[in-house]
């Protein structure tokens, strides 16, 4: 496992962006595999988007395709999600997540595949 900060949620008005930052402590995250997930009150949590550990490969939820983007840092200390056009349907709390197996090569799509996870960032959009 491997520690993780999230940061960047707030309250935003519909049509705004808000960038959301997810930091390592005490390892780069250059062997895992990182994904975001999110989890309204009442729903299940779900994949929003997700970058292998080269940072070459991504995924992304088929509701924000073309609104949200992950991407690595240099450093590769930290993993971003930067969020455009937001929608209050967009509306959770926001995880990170880190996932070792197969080095980071291979992109996981289930929340169980993930070794460690960030205490989660409260994204509001309002209308």
């Amino acid at each position: 496992q491997v520690q993780l900060d999230e940061s960047g949620g707030g309250l935003v008005q519909a049509g705004g962006s808000l960038r959301l930052s997810c930091a390592a402590s005490g390892r780069t995250l250059s062997s895992y595999a990182m994904g975001w997930f999110r989890q309204a009150p009442g729903k299940e949590r779900e994949l929003v988007a997700a970058i292998s550990g080269s940072g070459y490969r991504t995924h992304y939820a088929e509701s924000v395709k073309g609104r949200f983007t992950i991407s690595r840092d240099k450093g590769e200390t930290t993993v971003y999600l930067q969020m455009n056009s937001l929608k209050p349907e967009d509306t959770a709390v926001y995880y990170c997540a880190a996932d070792r197996s197969f080095g980071g090569v291979v992109i996981g799509l289930l929340d169980r595949e993930y070794d460690s996870w960030g205490q989660g960032t409260q994204v509001t959009v309002s209308s």
